[in-house]
């Protein structure tokens, strides 16, 4: 027998019970009427106007699949973006309760911070260029209201792009004090080296990837303002995570930011 077809409404409140009740839910791919990346972002902005409309508020944005492999697997020929929330971020050495995000895994970015809007048409490298006021390692804690991380296209956009928590490094940098292409990354747990990579990883430059989450917040009316996080996107593999873990990010360049899981919620 066929599922039944959810409507966006109801499958954007299927993802909430799932964020709300801590219990992953089936695969939503097939299952929606439409089942279109446009669907997936109806879902996910569905949510995000119930969250502010019920108190959150926005902190940044976040921007995922950056790198060909995960496109390939999600069947993307572009990176996808997700909505930052005050509520989701986390300072450098912070313990964090590893209940509070679904399925977790960590990944090292490379966070800008904004001190210009990013609005109007025809933005270009120059204007991200001038708008980013400094950057800071980021360790980004994405988890999925999906059980198993059986994830398509249409499941991890819905789902704000699989976001859950992040983590900023405490030691900014400005543009032109490292090198946002070639600086390389290393992550380690308990001590010992779970994943490395580099900016180059990243759409070939964090700051290219940038522009491009830029240009698509203005397509889509939710333009990039002073103040706001950017998650350039991961420069290494997904790591997963459980209570007791102790993650150290290092990046070249931007110095290092740690944070550690701890058991309840």
């Amino acid at each position: 027998m066929s599922q039944p077809i959810l409507s966006v409404a109801e499958a954007a409140a299927l993802l909430r019970q799932a964020h709300e009740t801590a219990t992953p839910i089936a695969p939503l791919t097939g299952r929606v009427e439409g089942g279109d990346a446009a669907t997936a972002y109806a879902i996910q902005e569905a949510n995000t106007q119930y969250w502010l409309n019920n108190g959150r508020r926005l902190s940044g944005r976040k921007i995922g699949a950056t790198s060909k492999a995960v496109q390939s697997m999600l069947g993307l020929n572009q990176p996808d973006y997700g909505m930052l929330f005050a509520d989701m971020a986390f300072g450098d050495g912070e313990a964090i309760p590893v209940s509070q995000v679904l399925q977790p895994k960590v990944e090292g970015e490379i966070a800008f911070y904004l001190g210009d809007d990013l609005d109007g048409d025809g933005l270009t490298l120059a204007d991200v260029l001038h708008a980013v006021e400094y950057a800071v390692a980021a360790i980004e804690i994405v988890g999925s209201r999906i059980a198993d991380w059986n994830i398509k296209i249409l499941d991890t956009i819905a789902d704000n792009a699989s976001s859950g928590l992040y983590v900023l490094g405490s030691q900014p940098r400005r543009l032109g004090e490292f090198d946002p292409v070639l600086c390389g990354m290393v992550m380690e747990r308990q001590g010992d080296p779970v994943a490395t990579g580099a900016g180059v990883a990243c759409l070939g430059n964090p700051l290219v990837s940038t522009l491009w989450l830029a240009r698509k917040m203005v397509e889509v009316g939710r333009p990039l303002k002073r103040g706001d996080t950017i998650l350039s996107g991961s420069l290494g593999p997904l790591v997963p995570v459980a209570a007791g873990d102790a993650i150290e990010l290092r990046i070249s360049g931007l110095g290092n930011v740690r944070c550690s899981f701890e058991g309840g919620r």
